[in-house]
Order: C-alpha cells, then structure tokens, then sequence
C-alpha cells in the first residue's frame, strides 16, 4: 500500500506543470564588452502556444542586434539612450530599447531560445545584475517575465546576468 502512494506521489509531482522561468544561458557578462545573450524559453502560457517574445532592452546594453529566427517575424524598436556610448570610437545616442519576435508558434510542450548580443556599458556597477524584462504573449494571455528586484523567491522574475569586471570596465 505504501509503494502505490509513493508511484502515486510521484506521478502527481512529475504531471504537475513545471515553475521554470525564461533564464539567459550566461550568467555573467564582463562590463564594457560584447555579451551574446541567449535567452531559453522553457514552455508556452499554461497549456497555449506562445506566439510573440518582447524583450526590453534597458539602458547601459548598447549597440543591440537580434538574431532572426526561422518562422518568426523580427522587429525591434528603437530609440535615444539616455546618454551616449562610445562604440570603437564612434559616439552611439540611440539604438534598439526593445526585441519582438512575433508570428511563431512555441507550443507549451516544447522549448525554443532567443538570441541577441550587444555590449555592456562600462561603468556599470560590478557585481550587480542586470535584467532584461520579457513577456510570452500567447492567444488568451501571457506570461510577463518582468520583476526586477532581485528576489529569488519572486514568481515572475525577468531574466537577469551578473555584471562582473571586464577590461573596458570603470
């Protein structure tokens, strides 16, 4: 009787839906250097497809370029950082803020990842995190992968990189 309500509990605990949060592949980035950011996607909203990715780009992350994806649609939205970054020498004031991949179709069963690079300004704080906000949006709601406090208890917590010294660094 005790083996059934053991197979029983543990069937329970491997049909319950899994609390994985979309997380970035490095957990660290070096400041003042190039960072491939690959964010993992581990399932859909619930039991629906997720159909659009939206990715902030926060400031202090310059020189934004995503990566396409076969069967989606890329756009990103640009705009004036809130102050200059130099770039190889040359003086960047605006760029990507934002990352939507749209029109794909990641079924809850499945996992899919996201790719864009750019740099780390340098006089970041070290040792700090740095995070960037991402929503699931599917055909009856979404997933906002947004809390940026840091919490490791949070529900909803944005994918985050530890920020550590680099060479570029201040």
């Amino acid at each position: 009787m005790m083996r059934n309500a053991t197979l029983a509990l543990l069937l329970a605990t491997l049909a319950a839906p899994a609390a994985a949060h979309v997380t970035l592949e490095q957990t660290e980035a070096k400041l003042g250097a190039t960072y491939k950011a690959v964010l993992r996607v581990p399932h859909g909203c619930g039991d629906q497809a997720t159909h659009t990715v939206r990715v902030q780009i926060p400031e202090g992350f310059f020189n934004v370029k995503p990566m396409p994806k076969a069967g989606w649609t890329l756009e990103t939205v640009k705009g004036p950082y809130a102050k200059a970054y130099d770039n190889h020498g040359t003086q960047v004031t605006e760029g990507v803020q934002e990352i939507i991949w749209s029109g794909g179709n990641l079924p809850n069963e499945w996992y899919d990842e996201f790719t864009f690079r750019g740099s780390f300004a340098g006089d970041l704080p070290v040792d700090g995190m740095f995070y960037f906000p991402t929503v699931q949006e599917c055909a009856n709601g979404e997933e906002a992968w947004i809390d940026t406090s840091g919490d490791e208890n949070a529900d909803m917590p944005a994918p985050g990189v530890k920020l550590i010294k680099g060479d570029h660094s201040h």
